[in-house]
């Protein structure tokens, strides 16, 4: 049968490239308008996708992708969850 599945395919908020969704985090908005990081990928709520790295977190922040994605400002804690996520906590 066809073994040709498609790739889902995401564009990170931070370097503006479309990867595969299992190469990257993903920050969700719940209904209840909690910011989450969703590293199933199966939460229900709005998403946004960041590259796994440190400079696409920079990009993402000084471009104020996620505040786009989400159209309302980010708390910083999301920021840095994803910081300690990626493992660059300590880092300017």
């Amino acid at each position: 049968m066809g073994g040709n599945r498609k790739i889902p395919m995401r564009k990170c908020v931070g370097c503006q490239e479309m990867k595969s969704k299992k190469e990257m985090i993903r920050v969700i908005k719940t209904p209840e308008n909690a910011f989450l990081l969703d590293t199933t990928g199966k939460k229900n709520g709005r998403g946004a996708y960041v590259c796994p790295n440190r400079e696409c977190l920079k990009l993402a922040r000084k471009n104020k992708g996620l505040e786009r994605s989400f159209q309302q400002a980010i708390p910083d804690e999301v920021y840095e969850a994803l910081e300690k996520e990626m493992g660059i906590l300590g880092t300017g």
